[in-house]
């Protein structure tokens, strides 16, 4: 089929990657210009420093469960889809799919990525959409029964859901009460205001029914929905694992092997309260958050914040050039689809 889309004229090639080449100088500049103004370049020194010091025999551990994790949203991609797909393909959908939520808030480009992909692979847009939709509601199930697993299995971490219970009460305590409560009350407001135009649509209600429907059909594949909390509790696991490398591959963090679901639940913990914030991939909350986290269970503030920017530069920012890559590669896939 004869494509119908327009011609690119040679001569705007070289424009398009003069104005690329012109972005990434302004971000660049944008970012210098927030850590001059901030006062943070000591920070940053000081985390460019620590990595001389690293164990960069660790690194590569971190390099393979980083790669791991999108081989494991792969396959439940793959459970809770109603079509067939071919897992090498499917894990570089999500290598595209993990750089489009870098510039997107609450996974909304690792969505539409993966329903571009299942559309192309011979789905209809609605169960594309749904199918999509079942695997967030299915990840978000096994994240929860990772969690009460790991707490029931492992002392430890019960100790530590108490810890960092404690010391969120005791930073809300910290806070003036005036402000919190005015801060409180306008989020009460929004989210009635906006939950409730929500509700009464009549597309949010069919939306929540496919939802549903998807839901029960993946109840009615056993095997499929096993897989699918597997692969999804796996997934977490991973990443959490991924984390307590960094944390010893960073001297005077103070961690132990025999500390990894100390961590492990840290993470989970961090990451979900990281995730709720509407930033672009929960830049910045996440690794607010993390470091809160692995403060809370006693790691020093310094080793705990260069630990959590060597794990978020290995897992959320390396894979990026990969993803770009595999958007390449799968391009022609996705022209044929149109």
């Amino acid at each position: 089929m004869e494509s119908v889309l327009p011609a690119t004229h040679p001569a705007t090639i070289p424009r398009v990657r003069r104005r690329r080449w012109a972005l990434g100088a302004a971000v660049v500049a944008a970012l210098a210009l927030v850590v001059a103004i901030t006062g943070t370049a000591g920070h940053v020194r000081a985390c460019f420093a620590a990595l001389a010091d690293v164990h960069w025999a660790f690194l590569v551990a971190l390099g393979v469960l980083s790669a791991l994790h999108y081989v494991l949203a792969g396959i439940t991609l793959r459970a809770v889809a109603e079509v067939a797909t071919p897992l090498g393909e499917t894990i570089l959908v999500q290598f595209t799919a993990a750089a489009a939520n870098r510039l997107t808030p609450s996974g909304l480009g690792a969505a539409a990525v993966n329903t571009r992909y299942l559309v192309c692979r011979g789905t209809d847009t609605v169960r594309a959409v749904t199918s999509v939709a079942v695997m967030q509601v299915m990840g978000a199930v096994a994240d929860l029964l990772l969690l009460l697993a790991i707490a029931a299995l492992s002392p430890g971490s019960g100790g530590t859901l108490g810890l960092l219970a404690s010391r969120a009460v005791e930073a809300a305590g910290a806070l003036p009460v005036a402000p919190a409560l005015a801060l409180v009350a306008v989020v009460a407001v929004i989210a009635l205001v906006c939950g409730g135009r929500v509700l009464r649509s009549r597309a949010a209600a069919h939306a929540l029914a496919r939802v549903l429907a998807g839901c029960a059909g993946l109840l009615r594949r056993p095997g499929d929905l096993c897989l699918t909390l597997l692969a999804s509790a796996a997934t977490t696991l991973v990443m959490a694992v991924a984390l307590a490398v960094a944390t010893l591959a960073v001297p005077g963090t103070g961690v132990a092997p025999a500390d990894l679901w100390i961590i492990v639940t840290a993470y989970m913990i961090g990451s979900a309260a990281g995730s709720a914030l509407p930033s672009p991939g929960g830049v910045g909350g996440t690794e607010a958050a993390l470091v809160a986290t692995l403060t809370a269970v006693g790691v020093a503030a310094g080793p705990a914040l260069h630990a959590v920017l060597l794990f978020r530069a290995l897992t959320y920012w390396a894979p990026v050039p990969f993803g770009a890559v595999a958007a390449r590669r799968l391009s022609p896939m996705t022209e044929r689809g149109i």
